[in-house]
Order: structure tokens, then sequence, then C-alpha cells
């Protein structure tokens, strides 16, 4: 019974594998028993052949055995449809095939016969289908046929194109899904789309949400000419009631696509420009003027000037999400802006030499961080602790989420004085990675720290310490306070290390937990504040 109820969705594929041995251990126990049973009077045998069907798992109602097949990604529920005809039965329900994900390099299916998939679409899917993603391979003009036929409400859709050479033909190509909500596009960096697209823009009005994922290069300034291989202003002529969209690492776009843009999307109230190294921000009046909705504008590692942001009315938008994170503004420059912008509930402003004391102490002196939710200060080279720990006592009960590493002044005395301050923090990134680098004199008790999260921050859902193993300082005594945080913070599913053997301490704690999955290791996990945006779900992709 203490197996069954862990059954949660930390680690839903090995609860159901325990649910189901169990269920088959006690059919075979049962079975093994017959022959006892001859001997007992009719009512025992009543009494065990009830008892059976309480606990034989393939007895239970279609509706709780959906509910339990539900938490298994389809490659599990692949494998169950190998075990017999009911469980293949169940696996092939198209209330589980909601949400499809096809491209193998990002954990998704791999469809190796196209025909049989054709023929999943309409009996699989079906009308239950409601998002999916296409490889280069199986964007057809027979695949999107199908999906526009058998499949109506299909909301959003990914096509994926960034490994293309060759595209596929489609002349013949007359239907596409017509009720979609999202589209994203990612681009190939040999691959002109516009042939394709003519076929699919009077199919495109019903879009609100629009992501075209470039190649996050870097355009050669010796180039003559920067060729488009997606054409952004007629895709904005047809697809008029865009609220968000997400512009991620495209060479090719500037401040011209920006005013096209501006000009026809009226409902807009989410713009992303990260790594579209082109844009200067001498669009953003336009922009402003014409998007009074627009909340979320995320410029991360944009080239926008002093100048062009100087110039923008600031004053009468409605901007409450900012991300400059890796721009070259002045400090002249975000004092003048954020003193003419509304209340702030999500600034990020990492590697931004131009973020000093001054500029965080107009906004805590004018009041914009009276509604902050999250903020990521991190490598802020030219903040200091005083005005940082000001910050966290006057705004820091009401942060969900606060990043700030980079900094090789910060030791567990400021943390342990402040975390008192961020009872409420869901995601809390702190230290500093590669210590030889940053020159870190002083050692870090990481017990301490440890032990303030657990006593303060019991909603912490993911932490990330950087640290590296040459800079933390523990004992034999830790083990107590690891267990302090995995006790007390019941709801951290993610816990980043640095590689070494304090990771493998931590891991090995949460493991003999029956929690392996939370402790990570700073190679192949990255905490990131960006989770608590307003638009986040809509701004996700791969």
């Amino acid at each position: 019974m203490m197996e069954l109820r862990r059954f949660t969705m930390s680690n839903p594929t090995a609860a159901f594998s325990i649910v189901a041995h169990e269920a088959w251990g006690h059919k075979i126990s049962d079975g093994e028993n017959d022959d006892d049973t001859n001997q007992d009077d009719g009512q025992n045998a009543s009494q065990r052949s009830r008892h059976r069907l309480r606990r034989d798992f393939n007895t239970l109602p279609e509706k709780i055995l959906l509910a339990i097949f539900a938490y298994l990604p389809h490659v599990e529920l692949l494998r169950c449809a190998r075990v017999c005809r009911l469980w293949r039965t169940l696996s092939q329900n198209s209330r589980l095939w909601k949400q499809v994900f096809l491209r193998p390099e990002y954990r998704g299916l791999h469809v190796r016969n196209l025909d049989q998939f054709l023929v999943l679409i309409g009996h699989r899917f079906s009308s239950a289908l409601q998002y999916i993603e296409l490889p280069m391979e199986l964007i057809t003009a027979d695949v999107l046929h199908e999906l526009a036929n058998k499949c109506p409400n299909l909301k959003s859709l990914t096509l994926d194109f960034s490994t293309a050479m060759q595209l596929h033909d489609f002349n013949d190509l007359n239907a596409f899904p017509c009720n979609l909500k999202m589209l994203c596009i990612c681009l190939s960096d040999v691959i002109f789309l516009e042939g394709f697209m003519r076929r699919i823009y009077t199919y495109l009005s019903s879009v609100e949400i629009l992501q075209i994922i470039g190649t996050i290069e870097k355009s050669n300034e010796a180039e003559e000419e920067v060729y488009e291989t997606i054409n952004i202003s007629k895709i904005k002529v047809q697809t008029p009631n865009l609220r968000v969209i997400n512009l991620y690492g495209i060479f090719f776009v500037d401040d011209n696509h920006i005013d096209t843009i501006a000009s026809g999307c009226i409902h807009l109230e989410c713009f992303a420009l990260n790594f579209c190294t082109r844009v200067k921000g001498a669009s953003f009046t336009n922009l402003l003027q014409r998007c009074k909705k627009l909340q979320c504008l995320l410029l991360q590692n944009t080239s926008i000037e002093d100048r062009a942001m100087l110039a923008a009315d600031w004053a009468t938008c409605c901007v409450t999400e900012f991300d400059i994170s890796s721009t070259e503004l002045t400090e002249n420059c975000l004092l003048d802006i954020f003193a003419r912008m509304p209340k702030l509930t999500y600034l990020a402003v990492p590697h931004c030499d131009g973020f000093t004391d001054n500029v965080l102490g107009l906004l805590i002196e004018q009041g914009k961080l009276s509604n902050i939710r999250a903020i990521d200060l991190s490598n802020t080279v030219n903040l200091s602790l005083d005005v940082v720990s000001t910050f966290l006592k006057r705004h820091g009960r009401q942060l969900r989420g606060i990043a700030y590493a980079g900094n090789a002044k910060v030791t567990e005395q400021f943390w342990t004085n402040t975390i008192k301050n961020i009872k409420n923090i869901k995601i809390f990134v702190m230290g500093t990675a590669f210590g030889w680098f940053k020159k870190i004199s002083t050692r870090i008790h990481i017990d301490q720290i440890l032990d303030a999260c657990a006593q303060e921050c019991q909603k912490l859902e993911r932490l990330e310490i950087q640290w590296d193993e040459e800079t933390l300082r523990w004992n034999e005594n830790s083990s107590k306070f690891i267990d302090h945080i995995r006790i007390r913070c019941a709801k951290l599913h993610s816990l980043v290390l640095s590689d070494g053997e304090y990771y493998e301490l931590v891991r090995s704690n949460f493991e003999r937990a029956d929690r392996p999955r939370v402790v990570r290791t700073m190679i192949s996990e990255q905490t990131s504040i960006v989770s608590l945006l307003k638009y986040y779900n809509e701004l996700r992709f791969n």
C-alpha cells in the first residue's frame, strides 16, 4: 500500500510498473491456490474470488485505467500495447493521443512508415488531437491533408524544417488545418519556404500565437545581402488576430520587420525577439504607439541602442514583463526608461552592465517593483550586495522567483540573512559557477544555506546552487541538512548542483527516499525564472 501511495507525477512510469507488477503477482498467487479452493466450503471460495477481482489490475474500470495510462509517455504506451488485448485497446484510445510529439531529437516518437502514419491520423488521433509536432520528413501534402480532414480540433501545429536540405513537393497541397490557434515554424538556414507558405496563407486567419524559430546564426557583416528564408510581412497580413509573437534567433529580422508587424497587430500582448541580433530598437516608437495591449517585451541578446530606447514612449505603454539580458544599454538610458515605465511584474537583467545600484535604487524608491513576482539579477557586476539586500527586505515576500548568481562576493552569510525575506519563493538560483575563474577567496558553508531554505522556503520547487565543489564546504553531518530540505520542501522537484562529490552525496540521499529525478547536475540542467512569465506556455517550443 505504501508503494501505491507513491503513485505521483514525479515518477509516473516507475509507479505504473509497480501497480502492474503487483497486479500480475496477485494474479499468479491466486492461481497457485486454486487447488486449495476445492477443499474449502463455498463461502470461502466466494470470498477469495471477490478478493481476486479487487486486486486484479485489469478489472479496474476503464475510466480509471485510462487515467493511469495518461501518465505514461507515448513510448511507454506503445510498449504497453504488446502486453495483452485490453492494454492494446487502452493504449490506442484517442484520449491518450491529444498531444503528439514526433521529433526524436526532442524525445518524440520516430515514425518509420509514412503510410501507416497516415492511417493512424484518422484512426487513433482523429477528433481528439489538439497538438502535434511534425519533423521535416513528415511535412508532406498527404499528411497535412489528413490532419485537415480528420482532426478538426487541432489547435497547435509545429512544422520543423530545421534539418531540411530539400522540400517535398507541395503543388498538390490544397488543404491545411484551418482552426489553428498556435503555429510554430522552425526555419532552415538553406531552404526558402515561400513556395510552401503560399499554399497555406489563406488558412492562417485563426492563428493567435505565432512562433518562428531561427538558427541563432549571426549574420556576417561582410555579406552584401541577407536572405530571408521566410516572408514575415506576408504572414502578418494573413494573421490579423495575433496575440503572441515569438521570433527567436532569426538572423535577418531587423527593425523594418518589427515596423511591419506593429502596423497590423493591434491585439499583440507579448512580443519576444530573443537572439535577433539585428534589432536595434528604432521601431519601438511605432510598436508602443500601435500595440497598446503589449504587456510582455523580451529583448535578450539583441542590439538595442540607447537613442532608440529613449525615443520610445514608455510612459503610456502597458509593458510589465521586461527582459534586457545581455544588452548594452547604459545606466542613464535605464534610469530614463524605468522612470517612465509602469510597475513591473517580471524583470530580467543578467549580464547587463548598465543595471547599477542607482537603477535598482530608482526602481525601489518609485515603487516600480511593488508588484514584482520574478527577477533575474545574475552577473550584474555593478550591483552591490547592500542594494540587493534592501530590495529583498522590501519586496522579497511577493517574489516567486529570483536568480542572483555570478557575484563572487556573495557568501552563505548573505543568503542566511536574506532567505527569511523570500518565504514564498518557488524558483531560486544562487552561487557562482567556476569559482577558479571568479577568484572566490572564501569557502561556502552549504549546510547553512540548505537549512535556511528548509526553514523558510517550504514552497520551493526549483533550486540551483552554482558553486563548484572546490568552493563548497561540508562535513559528515551534512546528510542531516539534506534531509531537512528534502522533507520540509516537499514540492521540490529540481535541485541542480555542480558535478562532484557533494552532488553524489545529495543525489544518493534523494534516491534512498524514492525521489531519484530531483537532483541534477549543471552539465545537463539549467534553472531559469522564465517559467514565471505570464505567457510562458505560449512561448514554449522544442
